[in-house]
């Protein structure tokens, strides 16, 4: 945006400019012709005059001195010639002999008692020329002609010059323009780059982001003061939101502990195999509203922001041999095998939210996964060197892109129930496979540790689930 105020300020500077100067250029060039034409006529009267009795036979001046001493003081040739056009004195050699100057056309028509000025193309006189002819007369009668003529490059260079004087000037113009244009761009532009971080911020989550709005003009000051509004109410309005869901989902979990307990309590009291059947699957969908309620209140914490007090160097080995241990017998429950691949590799991560990302992920796997499947959870390094890649494989149905696209939005789940449908009991798994929430947790939980989270289609079917992560607290 500066570059385009700069240039708006300089193209209007240079239209200002053309509008003054071409028009005072081609008038100071009609105005310097028409003063040197009008010198050259006034001279050649003058020698006329100082001509006049010589010509006549009347007297003894000297003309050839005179216009010597007129070629020396201005520049200009000078040729005197009588009645018949024979050269009486030229201050240069500019023609050969009298007959070429009878024939010259202003001469002529000066012999015949018309004075002419104006110019003449190269010819018999040489270069370019202004020139002025006049007739020298007594007594009404023409006795010779005065032929004064000037180099018209002279004149052209003169006018010249000041053209480039008039260029000169308006580059100064220009460049003075171009560093008001400068300071008059910072000050518009300056607010507008913390606004722009804060925006970028804003929409990356940080509620509490806002512009510095005390310089800059009036406009940008007060589109400043409107964002930091804008700023407040949504913080506002999402932290009313996100406090609603937390204070519910924590409400809720004590009465579906109980519930879930009282079904428990029923069942050693209930004969029957429907009624057996019917308080399983009351159990089921207790544990499954559940797991419904932890997630929501972990996404409500996760949603609160960014906390990265607690990142630390963790050794991958460690994090997933634990992560493992914990679910081998979940997936042996399923006829599920669990194998992890890692390699002494380490991750600038929070040990609880990685932790859970496993969790969450392996959830997903197991729920997945069919019996006599095998389960990965291989590390890896990135080609640049500077992340870590951990991904949960697993052998199920898999998703299609469309799918593996979505399956990060909230309450979202496939319809062959890729992550969790529920109907197996998985009470004693800490993930929240079957609630629509994991991989949406998995997501915000990843990105509060600078990371990436994606799903990618596992070789021969299935899913590889990808978390990448930072290898060191430096942001590399």
């Amino acid at each position: 945006m500066r570059r385009r105020l700069l240039a708006s300020y300089l193209a209007l500077t240079l239209v200002v400019l053309l509008i003054l100067e071409v028009p005072l250029a081609i008038s100071y060039g009609d105005r310097v012709r028409q003063q040197q034409s009008t010198t050259l006529q006034r001279d050649a009267f003058v020698i006329a005059n100082y001509s006049e009795e010589t010509l006549e036979g009347d007297g003894d001046a000297d003309i050839q001195g005179y216009v010597d001493r007129y070629r020396r003081s201005t520049g200009a040739d000078a040729v005197v010639v009588d009645a018949k056009g024979r050269v009486v004195a030229d201050s240069t050699p500019l023609i050969a002999g009298s007959a070429a100057i009878t024939h010259r056309p202003e001469v002529v028509a000066a012999l015949r008692g018309t004075p002419s000025n104006g110019s003449r193309a190269p010819g018999v006189l040489g270069d370019p020329v202004m020139y002025a002819a006049v007739p020298v007369t007594t007594s009404g009668r023409v006795v010779g002609a005065v032929l004064v003529a000037y180099g018209a490059d002279r004149v052209d260079d003169r006018i010249h010059r000041y053209w480039l004087l008039l260029v000169a000037m308006g580059l100064a113009c220009l460049a003075a323009a171009a560093l008001v244009g400068i300071a008059l761009s910072r000050w518009v532009t300056r607010p507008l780059a913390p606004m722009r971080e804060a925006a970028r911020q804003l929409g990356q989550g940080d509620l509490q982001a806002r512009v510095d709005v005390g310089a800059g003009p009036p406009e940008v000051r007060e589109v400043g003061v409107a964002f930091d509004e804008m700023a407040d109410r949504l913080e506002e309005l999402v932290g009313a939101q996100e406090a609603f869901v937390a204070d519910a989902s924590h409400q809720l979990r004590t009465p579906l502990t109980a519930l879930r307990l009282r079904l428990e309590n029923l069942e050693a009291e209930v004969e029957g195999t429907d009624a057996l059947d019917d308080l399983a699957g009351a159990r089921r969908e207790t544990q499954r509203l559940s797991r419904l309620v932890d997630g929501l209140l972990t996404l409500a914490r996760a949603d609160r922001g960014v906390d990265t007090g607690h990142r630390q160097v963790l050794d991958v080995d460690e994090v997933v041999a634990e992560r493992l241990d914990t679910w081998r017998a979940v997936a042996e429950e399923s006829g599920v095998e669990l194998f992890g691949e890692t390699a002494s590799l380490t991750v600038f991560a929070d040990p609880d939210r990685v932790s859970q990302v496993l969790d969450n992920l392996l959830a997903n796997a197991v729920e997945a996964s069919p019996a006599g499947g095998r389960l990965i959870v291989r590390a890896r390094l990135t080609g640049d060197g500077r992340s870590t890649e951990l991904h949960v494989v697993d052998e199920g149905p898999g998703l299609d892109p469309a799918q593996r696209a979505r399956a990060f939005d909230r309450f979202w789940r496939a319809e062959h129930s890729r992550v969790g449908d529920g109907d197996r009991d998985r009470s004693h798994g800490p993930g929240l496979g079957g609630s629509g929430l994991g991989l949406a947790i998995v997501a915000r939980l990843v990105a509060a540790d600078g990371g990436q989270a994606a799903l990618l289609e596992a070789d021969g079917g299935g899913i590889d689930a990808v978390v990448r992560y930072p290898r060191r607290g430096d942001g590399s």
